[in-house]
């Protein structure tokens, strides 16, 4: 008695390819489909509140990096590291603004 596939990477792997081309191929798209859409949502939502006054005040890098920060918020991150590695770059550029 055959059973059937739980799961679409097991059906992939019992398709037969030289038979079943078409299926074969569907479910192949079907296994590489991302499940959620939701880190895609949360990067548009993040550009879009930076992209208001902070974008006409800073350069491409600092943009990338604010929105990459808020991303991945659950990153955990060494202020010790942070503050050596700024602390040893020369070019430190600071604008005050009055």
């Amino acid at each position: 008695m055959n059973s059937q596939p739980k799961t679409a990477i097991e059906a992939l792997a019992l398709c037969n390819s030289n038979l079943y081309l078409t299926i074969h191929s569907l479910l192949s798209i079907l296994c590489t489909m991302p499940v959620s859409v939701a880190t895609a949502e949360r990067s548009f939502s993040t550009l879009r509140r930076l992209k208001t006054w902070m974008r006409s005040k800073m350069k491409e890098e600092r943009l990338t990096g604010l929105a990459l920060m808020n991303i991945h918020c659950d990153t955990e991150l060494d202020i010790e590291d942070i503050i050596t590695r700024f602390g040893r770059k020369k070019c430190r550029k600071m604008t005050f603004v009055l």
